[in-house]
């Protein structure tokens, strides 16, 4: 396991070093303090406000950059969490919430601990762009209460038909002056990006809009009369207290807040990996995701992860190390200390305005479109975890897109795997397919038959080759030689087959020979030692040549033995 990249990086830190991350984690604390608060709100939950969107990026931002494995992560509340930490606290309490928030940090240290920093990169892009590009949708369907100020009494429905009915119903009710405050908000950001693209172009906006509504005394909700003022500073840690009764209910959402927290934040390190040419330790991330989720959880917060936006403001301000990490922690701990009390004038609607920005990036449209367009199996895929995501459940979609990305996957190896046989071919009465199957011609006798088994050679590639190996079988065939230099992986149903078929060669007098066989495959056929026995180990060949020579040696021995027996 490797050290935090903070303690390598500190080896060679030098006064220019502290100046370049100081300068990188001013700028990116400003560009988190907006996000931190709006993805708080966006939860629907009234015991999350802003204040505990700004302490997890506080506490959990501070222990990623300080024990994770990457220069220049930046942790803190995203959106990918919105959904669950809803569902999660609608149905269990802010209570449930933090317990389930804590198990999240324990799995990713597992994660980390049995280096599974590798493996989670392979969750298939398909189910990654759908259950995201959901989370966009349904983050956007739950700002459209702030963003058109509508009046609705008691909470919105959760499910988004019902949700949707809801805002019909009331859609009356618009407040204009709350629409026009959203619109602003997405205007001057916009405006500020692409004339200042380095200015903290979320924060313009929300001052902007703050402003406005100040002067001209608009008649909007702000954090102040939903929430009440933010704390000035954090709350003394406390362990959640554990309820038995709901521990086993919280298991599965903790592990789909764990598995989200580990994509994400080794995304977002590989988009920094990308921009810098350093190279993350994912193991290591993923402990450092665990204990900054602790620790928020201890705090009374809510799951973060990295942020790949944040990171990448980081990189751009000139980030060196970790350092430029803590330091954004600790800016959004002194503007939580030293200015808390005025961020109950900012108006809702200018949060949601920026949520609807964050919404349409999350959602990666052009990406969308383009998986549309490709393999008509993955397309399938992202439409389901999509539609699953925004109709039902984010755990549903992801449990679902990823066995259905499996199930195609394995038709797709199954589909490149493959029996023929090839005697014929190798004496040369196929001159066209020669170059492929060998250099130079070899004399075959008539009792042998030759198969090249091709592609992996796992469960869903056993039925092709019964039927491929027992079709092509000839009556007078006394040796079988399986060649199997094309075969990188075989599995225990794979082995199950070559011993059923190595049973039935013994039952019709046939010899089973290999030849050209993996260091994979030949490691799990000498673990079965009944398997080696039965077949012997001389007819493990390392080519065909050998496998030639051994035959023929075998037919020697068969001459020289009396009645012909072996």
């Amino acid at each position: 396991m490797h050290a935090p990249s903070l303690l390598q990086s500190l080896r060679s830190y030098n006064r220019k070093t502290f100046f370049a991350d100081l300068t990188a984690g001013l700028t990116v604390g400003v560009v988190a303090l907006p996000l931190a608060m709006a993805f708080a709100i966006a939860c629907g939950i009234k015991d999350i406000t802003p204040a505990t969107g700004l302490i997890t990026a506080v506490v959990a931002g501070f222990m990623i950059s300080l024990l994770g494995g990457s220069k220049f992560q930046i942790g803190g509340p995203t959106g990918a969490f919105v959904v669950l930490i809803a569902s999660v606290a609608g149905a269990f309490g802010m209570s449930g919430l933090i317990l389930c928030t804590l198990l999240a940090g324990l799995f990713l240290i597992l994660f980390g601990i049995f280096r599974m920093g590798a493996l989670i990169k392979f969750i298939p892009y398909p189910v990654t762009t759908g259950f995201t590009s959901g989370i966009a949708v349904t983050i956007f369907c739950t700002q459209i209460k702030d963003l058109l100020g509508l009046q609705i009494e008691g909470s919105v429905p959760a499910e988004f038909i019902a949700k949707w009915a809801c805002y019909i119903e009331h859609i009356g009710t618009v407040n204009f002056w709350a629409l026009g405050i959203s619109l602003l908000t997405i205007a001057v950001i916009l405006i500020t990006k692409r004339l200042l693209p380095k200015a903290p172009f979320m924060l313009v906006g929300m001052l902007v809009s703050t402003v406005v509504c100040l002067v001209f005394k608009l008649p909007v909700e702000t954090i102040g009369s939903r929430f009440g003022e933010l704390p000035q500073g954090l709350p003394m840690p406390e362990f959640p207290s554990i309820d038995m009764g709901q521990l086993p209910s919280l298991i599965k959402p903790a592990f789909v807040i764990a598995l989200l927290a580990a994509i994400e934040s080794l995304l977002s390190a590989s988009v920094a990996d990308g921009m810098t040419g350093s190279r993350h330790h994912p193991n290591t991330e993923l402990i450092g995701q665990g204990v900054g989720n602790i620790a928020a959880a201890l705090f009374g917060g809510i799951p973060a992860t990295g942020a790949i936006a944040r990171t990448a403001t980081n990189i751009r301000a000139g980030a060196k190390t970790p350092v430029s990490g803590l330091i954004h922690a600790i800016t959004l701990l002194l503007i939580l200390m030293l200015a808390g009390q005025y961020a109950a004038v900012v108006p809702l609607p200018a949060l949601a305005g920026i949520l609807v920005l964050v919404c349409w990036n999350m959602a990666e449209v052009s990406t969308f479109t383009h998986l549309l367009t490709g393999p008509r199996q993955d397309a399938a895929v992202l439409i389901i975890t999509f539609i699953l995501t925004v109709l039902i459940d984010l755990v549903v979609a992801v449990e679902v897109g990823v066995v259905l990305a499996a199930l195609l996957f394995i038709g797709r190896m199954a589909k490149i795997s493959n029996v023929e046989a090839i005697s014929h071919e190798i004496e040369g009465e196929d001159p066209e397919e020669l170059p492929a199957r060998s250099r130079y011609l070899r004399h075959v006798p008539d009792n042998v038959e030759i198969f090249d088994v091709q592609g992996p050679f796992f469960f869903g590639a056993v039925e092709k080759f019964k039927d491929n190996v027992f079709r092509t079988m000839e009556d007078n065939i006394e040796y079988v030689l399986l060649r199997m230099r094309l075969v990188p992986a075989l599995d225990a149903s794979g082995l199950h087959v070559m011993e059923d078929f190595l049973a039935y060669c013994h039952r019709h007098n046939i010899t089973l020979l290999l030849c050209g066989v993996q260091p994979q495959p030949f490691k799990v056929i000498r673990r079965d030692s009944s398997f080696m026995k039965e077949l012997h180990a001389e007819n493990i060949c390392e080519n065909i040549d050998a496998a030639l020579t051994r035959i023929e040696q075998l037919e020697q021995e068969k001459k020289n033995t009396p009645n012909g027996e072996s």
